[in-house]
């Protein structure tokens, strides 16, 4: 049963990317919050919402863009 409430809300959160930023956000700002708190434990919070938001492939897209422009570069 556990299971097949964690790949409807899984199905859920990919098909709507509005809400998967809105909890990447959420995550990321109780996990700063609880960095800064005595909360410290729950500051993993903020690496799920950068994941949940997709930083690593921002990254890639902007390198990949980066690249195209500066042919001579070296990556």
């Amino acid at each position: 049963m556990f299971m097949k409430l964690l790949k409807i809300t899984k199905e859920y959160i990919h098909n709507r990317p509005r809400i998967k930023k809105t909890v990447g956000v959420i995550l990321i700002l109780i996990g700063l919050a609880a960095f800064f708190t005595p909360f410290t434990p729950g500051s993993w919070l903020a690496i799920i919402g950068i994941e949940l938001l997709g930083v690593r492939i921002l990254f890639f897209d902007k390198l990949k863009f980066w690249k195209i422009n500066n042919k001579d570069s070296p990556l």
